[in-house]
């Protein structure tokens, strides 16, 4: 049930929110499906069924297959992902379920593998971002089960 709706928020809080969002989409150069992929599996560490149904959907629409968005909760157990996904999967796990004891220098060793400074910082954002998204739709109880995926408008 639906306890605060996105219209009740302070008056430019969720603008801001998209603004992130839309910077990350538009300016990191890091592949849709590659994002999706990250929201949807920090949407099942934080258990946000409202951003389970958006990114599942949002994956599925840019190219993911259902099959490795049910298995994501067990990528270490599968052979779906490449080393580059595996490596952005560990960094997302890390850094939503933000370890004390845990130091992430080994991740950002096997991220550099892949991905440039600017791409880590991007990445990172990303991940807060979902965290971010995950906390205030589980907070205002927004109901899942009716997102559906726009199409993007041309900017021509």
């Amino acid at each position: 049930m639906e306890r605060i709706s996105y219209k009740d928020l302070p008056a430019g809080a969720y603008q801001v929110m998209a603004q992130v969002e839309s910077y990350i989409n538009n300016n990191s150069g890091l592949d849709h499906k590659l994002l999706e992929l990250i929201r949807f599996r920090v949407s099942l560490i934080n258990n946000c069924a409202y951003c389970l149904d958006m990114h599942f959907k949002e994956a599925t629409h840019a190219g993911e297959t259902p099959l490795r968005l049910f298995s994501v909760g067990a990528w270490r157990e599968t052979p779906y992902y490449t080393p580059k996904e595996q490596a952005v999967l560990e960094f997302a796990e890390v850094l939503t379920k933000m370890p004390a004891d845990e130091h992430s220098d080994h991740i950002h060793d096997e991220l550099r593998k892949y991905f440039s400074t600017t791409e880590i910082g991007f990445l990172t954002l990303a991940i807060a971002q979902i965290n971010s998204w995950n906390r205030l739709t589980r907070s205002f109880g927004t109901v899942p089960g009716n997102y559906q995926v726009r199409e993007k408008v041309s900017a021509n």
